[in-house]
This record gives structure tokens, C-alpha cells and sequence, in this order.
């Protein structure tokens, strides 16, 4: 299908589940987000956030990098921008639709799965309008405070108690 193509939710579940499956090996942890995770009937593209594993390299093991399966199977994929090593990749599905690959770590996986779930005008609406209402802004996947030090968000439900916004289930965020 075409850029722009809808799909219907049990075909995108089926392919956001299939992704999950093969990446799981190769990450600490992998949830599927976006419109798949709100259950809306048509869905645009499937967003997935994960935290690769790593492996360690350099001469004494004190360097690390993406896990190479991990690699691997996203390059498999056709690229539309970014890189498996970075923190978003965007590849192309065997059935054209578009996988939006965010990749988290442990300190900010809240974050980014809250976002990532949307909707994009409740992201910006609700969660980011609170936090900057609180003195907070986002900087390069992370919550950072008006004294600039980082705020560790490493579940969604914290990000919601943080900003004082009572638990609103996927599927009821506009």
C-alpha cells in the first residue's frame, strides 16, 4: 500500500506481533505502542519501543554496541531513515507498511513509551504541556528539570504520577 494507507487493526497487530517475535531475543525489553497499543480500527504504521540488548567490545570488553542480531534483523527490512544503532529507525514491512523502531534505555523507557503510545495531540497536549506547566522539558529522550538534571522515567505509570495526570488506559487517549 501507499504512503498515507490505513490498515486494519488485526493486520497491523499481527505485523507489530510478528516484529516483537523476532526482536525479542535481541532486546531487554520490546512493547508494541502507537495506535496497535490504542486498539484504533485503522492503523496508520506500527510503532514498537525496545531496548536492545548490547555486547561488549573494544580491546579490554570496556565498549559496548547494539547487539548484532538485532542489527541484523532491521536491516533486513528496507530503510526509510535512520540507522538500527541510533535511537529511530524507520523501516518498510513485507506488506508496505511503515515500522517506526524507537529505541529506549532503562532510564527513559516511561518516557518514551508514554509518547510513543500517543496520540500525538495527547502527547503534546496532555503530557507534554504538563510537564513544561511543571518547569520540565524534553531533551534527547529524557525528562530534565529546570535545574537541568535528568529525571529518570523508567515506567509509563511514573511519568503519569510525576506529572500529576491520573492513569488514562491506551486506548482512551485521544
Amino acid at each position: 500500500m501507499s504512503e498515507g494507507a490505513k490498515y486494519p487493526y488485526a493486520e497491523a497487530l499481527q505485523w507489530a506481533e510478528c516484529v516483537v517475535i523476532n526482536l525479542k531475543p535481541y532486546c531487554e525489553r520490546i512493547e508494541i505502542a502507537g495506535s496497535v497499543r490504542r486498539e484504533k480500527d485503522q492503523v496508520g504504521d506500527i510503532e514498537i519501543v525496545c531496548i536492545p540488548k548490547t555486547i561488549s567490545t573494544g580491546l579490554f570488553g570496556d565498549e559496548t554496541e547494539r547487539h548484532p542480531g538485532f542489527v541484523a534483523w532491521v536491516n533486513k527490512l528496507e530503510s526509510v531513515k535512520g540507522k538500527p544503532t541510533g535511537k529511530y529507525t524507520q523501516r518498510i514491512l513485507g506488506n508496505g507498511m511503515h515500522l517506526d523502531l524507537f529505541m529506549a534505555t532503562p532510564d527513559n523507557w516511561g518516557l518514551i513509551f508514554a509518547i510513543r503510545t500517543g496520540s500525538a495531540e495527547f502527547s503534546q497536549k496532555r503530557l507534554a504541556a504538563r510537564w513544561v506547566q511543571l518547569g520540565y522539558h524534553s531533551f534527547n529522550g529524557m525528562l530534565i528539570r529546570h535545574d537541568d538534571e535528568t529525571v529518570p522515567v523508567r515506567e509509563e505509570s511514573e511519568l503519569f504520577e510525576l506529572l500529576g495526570i491520573p492513569w488514562v488506559e491506551p486506548k482512551d487517549r485521544w
